[in-house]
């Protein structure tokens, strides 16, 4: 068997189900609900923010969410398929013109908002 083979056998098992992984679009304002291990206990901690950079394929794929706190921005890198990712919800759809949105970083106040999609362009579902 060929040597790349042997590892997309390996690495099938581990991916996640599609219904596990929502249709997920930059832009979009998502909760990432990810289990945190602290010594012997285990918590979720919900982080909720933008969705400002999808990379990656396969078991590579990560997303970056970008939330503002305290009046200071924190961006996080979620790998999708970890098995520490309990969940990933969809809480409003916004539009977006490109596919990464790291202008967001260098805007303040209402500059910062994107428009929902619903008001604005409108996607069609692939």
């Amino acid at each position: 068997m060929d040597r790349t083979k042997i590892i997309e056998s390996v690495v099938a098992d581990q991916l996640k189900d599609k219904k596990d992984v929502p249709n997920l679009r930059i832009g979009d304002t998502v909760d990432v609900h990810y289990k945190i291990i602290e010594g012997d206990k285990e918590r979720i901690q919900v982080f909720q923010g933008v969705l400002i950079a999808h990379t990656g394929r396969g078991i590579h794929e990560m997303v970056t969410v970008r939330r503002i706190v305290a009046n200071e921005g924190v961006e996080r890198m979620f790998p999708l398929h970890s098995p520490r990712m309990a969940k990933i919800e969809v809480i409003r759809r916004s539009d977006a013109r490109r596919a990464k949105l790291y202008y967001l970083r260098d805007r303040f106040g209402k500059a910062r908002r994107l428009r929902d999609q619903r008001r604005g362009l409108k996607h069609t579902e692939a």
